[in-house]
Order: structure tokens, then sequence, then C-alpha cells
């Protein structure tokens, strides 16, 4: 019988084979950011940045003036919040601060503190081929926007119960435009 070994695993100085015995296509292809909710955005980034080298940061601000779509489990909510972004260790790092009360990202913070929220996942497959297929398995979106330049849409899907995260899919055209940041660090 051959085997297809996918990778290798390195633990330490030791490499372990893995192998794809039932040839399951992944359905996600990459972590494209690792997203943790904070109290205080410039506080986080400051810390982050100057006592752990990880940085430079921007700060953008989301709300119904440059977002629409806005949802909050299924219903019509428009949001508040700073994002801060930083491309370091391989992955894009987001830091978030709720501003709106009526967010799932305040709920975090309420019950847990500040901590990690949420990975975003990526596939090849494309955006809405995922959310398709993540909702015939049983998981339900209960975040969802889109971004008014360039139609980026992106939404949350709870796999808590099955693999133990937050997974945030979005679809950025080529052309889509952040917008301008509030805030640089270090400026």
């Amino acid at each position: 019988m051959a085997v297809d070994y996918l990778y290798n695993v390195s633990i330490g100085n030791k490499e372990i084979e893995v192998m794809n015995m039932d040839k399951s296509t992944p359905v996600f292809d990459e972590i494209g950011q690792i997203s943790i909710i904070v109290r205080d955005i410039k506080e986080s980034i400051r810390r982050y940045n100057d006592r752990y080298g990880i940085g430079p940061w921007v700060v953008l601000h989301f709300s119904q003036d440059n977002t629409s779509e806005m949802e909050v489990r299924g219903k019509p909510e428009p949001f508040e919040l700073y994002l801060g972004l930083c491309d370091s260790l391989n992955v894009q790092l987001e830091l978030i601060q709720p501003v709106s009360k009526n967010t799932t990202y305040w709920e975090f913070l309420e019950k847990h503190g500040p901590g990690l929220h949420h990975m975003c996942l990526n596939s090849k497959e494309g955006f809405s081929s995922i959310v398709e297929k993540l909702k015939a398995l049983g998981q339900e979106d209960f975040l969802l926007g889109a971004r008014d330049s360039g139609d980026m849409y992106f939404t949350y899907i709870d796999l808590i119960d099955d693999i133990g995260i937050i997974a945030e899919l979005c679809d950025p055209p080529e052309d889509f435009i952040l917008p301008a940041p509030v805030w640089k660090y270090p400026e």
C-alpha cells in the first residue's frame, strides 16, 4: 500500500512524518490572521511593540460610516470598533478594541477579558463555497459585514464545539482598499 505523506512536523530537533490516510481535502488552506480582543488598543500596541518587538502597527476605525450590511446574529446591527494590524511572525496579527456594546467582541471581552478571539482561515475554494460548505455541516455565521470600498465581505463561524475556534472567513477582492489609518505605531 502506497502512503502519501502530507508534511513533516518538527518537535524540537525531531521530525515526525504525518500522513493523509483518507485523502481528504482540507477545508482551509492557511491561517491568514490571528485576532485578539483588547480593552485599550493603543496601550496594547505599545506593549506588543515596545516589550516584544512585534510591530509596526496601523490602527483602523470601522463603523457604519465605512462598513455596510453589518449584522449580529442574523439581525441588521451597526457596530463600531478599532483594529490594529501588524504583519509579523509569518501571519497578520489583529488587535480589536470594541466600541459598541452590541457586538460579539464586547461580549467576549466582558465574559473572558482580553484574549484570542478568532483566526481568519483562507481557502482556495473561495469565500462563498466555504461558507456554504460550513453551513451544510450545520455551522452558522453570527457576525457579518461588508467593507464599502471594494466589496469585501467577512463573516464569523463558531467552530468552537468542532475544532475549538471561531473562524473568520473573508473575501477581499483585488481592488480592496482599507480605510485610512487613524494611528500608526511607532509613529
